[in-house]
């Protein structure tokens, strides 16, 4: 009998593993998968014999994989490098995420990191955001919400300019680029990529639902069932592999670069998001008489006051910041309206009892744990301080919109990001400062390399 010791503190059962193995006897690899800062899997293919001690005993990883940038190259100064015989940390498995990817032929698993003591390893990114749901829980309150995805397939080839382009579709091999926005022919033509993806996702407990062809040319947007936040979040890094893999065997790249095509549409990663009791009733929905869920208002209230200070998150790379040169359906401001696409905080129009929010800023690159952790965290500072959210935004699409005093490009977010104290409070001291550190030398390595377009327009003209 397992003593308490001797237990996965992930909450991790060895039943998991013995279904999968019986479940899918010709597997012979998994894919263990620890998520670092910049949403990126990092980790290792264990064999099918090794599987059942990850449940038993945790699997050994470097801590500092959470200091690296997102090249994997080590940031000396963030705090987070280890020297000299270095250590490992101890990682264990995330509870119903052990599936099987059918077109690669291996299983799959998320993992979250742990220390000696068995304590949640304090700069993992799943276990930032898991402290807010415990925060939340300890109020009464159960996250629940869930990510839209928009994203680009592109030819895995450049041209001879060095240039990407929209894919060929899948099933006619014709390449179009035109808009197509909504096209059901155009999901056609892609329909047997997208067939794959979805029969992937009933390996991993992923429920996918619309697809749409979105406004650039190749770019397409999907949807996951409404659930458990924390669910939801692996859901994000769960679907953007199976895309990925699944583009690989088609000939093509899956491009989660918020801005591949500078006159094209961005991709975004909206969070919806409501809170729900113990009984699972939805805390947000309306009131009586018709009205705002007073509870839903002071979530936003606290969420607008803390935009600025969290851009980072929401727009962590040098190219995210190029999302936002059109305001046209990438909000970058602290507003909130009712059916209103213009703002950041949209409260959909659909009335009763799914209501709901939804937070439109992030980009499809940001890390959904912690795009959740500071979301959740800023909402339920509103609710317990009450905050009003201000009166709601009646902008129409294209009518300029004031930058109420949020970051204008990355180097500001960065200093805004850097001197926040609800960053530090929320994120936890190691992982604010890491951050930081992290994000200042990603700038200064950016900062060095010079464009192609700046050889074009200064190169041999001034």
């Amino acid at each position: 009998m397992s003593t308490p010791e001797t237990l996965s503190p992930s909450g991790s059962q060895i039943s998991e593993a013995e279904a999968f193995l019986a479940k899918y006897p010709d597997v012979e690899a998994i894919d263990i998968i620890l998520t670092d800062f910049h949403g990126i899997g990092r980790g290792k293919t264990i064999r099918r014999h090794e599987l059942e001690s990850i449940y038993k005993s945790g699997r050994g990883l470097p801590s500092s994989i959470f200091g690296q940038d997102v090249t994997g190259e080590d940031v000396d100064d963030c705090g987070l490098v280890q020297t000299g015989g270095g250590g490992d940390g101890r990682c264990w498995p995330v509870p119903g995420t052990l599936g099987y990817l059918p077109h690669t032929g291996r299983g799959q698993l998320l993992i979250s990191m742990y220390d000696e003591d068995r304590t949640p390893h304090d700069v993992d990114p799943r276990n930032v955001f898991a402290a807010q749901v415990t925060r939340a829980r300890k109020l009464g309150f159960t996250p629940m919400g869930a990510f839209e995805l928009e994203f680009y397939l592109v030819d895995r080839e450049a041209d001879a300019d060095g240039l990407y382009h929209p894919a060929s579709y899948a099933l006619t091999k014709r390449r179009s680029t035109l808009r197509n926005t909504m096209s059901v022919d155009e999901i056609d033509e892609m329909s047997p990529l997208f067939d794959a993806i979805y029969e992937g996702a009933k390996h991993l407990d992923l429920t996918l639902e619309t697809l749409i062809s979105e406004y650039g040319p190749g770019q397409y947007e999907m949807t996951i069932r409404y659930r458990n936040l924390m669910r939801a979040a692996d859901d994000v890094i769960i679907a953007k592999r199976l895309i990925r893999t699944v583009a690989r065997r088609f000939g093509t790249e899956a491009v989660f670069m918020p801005k591949p095509f500078g006159t094209e549409a961005g991709s975004g990663m909206h969070l919806h998001l409501s809170l729900a009791d113990d009984a699972g009733n939805n805390l947000f929905a309306d009131q009586a008489d018709g009205s705002l869920s007073p509870l839903m208002l002071n979530a936003i209230g606290g969420i607008r006051g803390t935009i600025g200070e969290t851009m980072l998150l929401l727009a962590p790379f040098m190219n995210s910041w190029r999302r936002f040169a059109s305001a046209m359906y990438s909000p970058a401001s602290d507003d909130w309206g009712v059916e209103n696409r213009t703002v950041a905080l949209r409260v959909p129009g659909t009335p009763g009892k799914t209501r709901h929010f939804e937070h439109r800023i992030a980009g499809v690159d940001a890390n959904p744990y912690l795009v959740a952790a500071v979301t959740l965290g800023a909402a339920l500072d509103g609710i317990e301080s009450k905050i009003d959210p201000g009166t709601p935004c009646t902008d129409e699409i294209g009518q300029a919109k004031a930058p109420n005093d949020l970051p204008r490009h990355w180097l500001d977010a960065i200093d805004q990001f850097g001197a926040s104290d609800f960053n530090k409070r929320t994120l936890g001291p190691r992982f604010h400062t890491a951050f930081t550190k992290i994000k200042q030398a990603e700038y200064e390595h950016m900062a060095l390399k010079v464009s192609a377009a700046e050889w074009e327009y200064y190169g041999f003209s001034i």
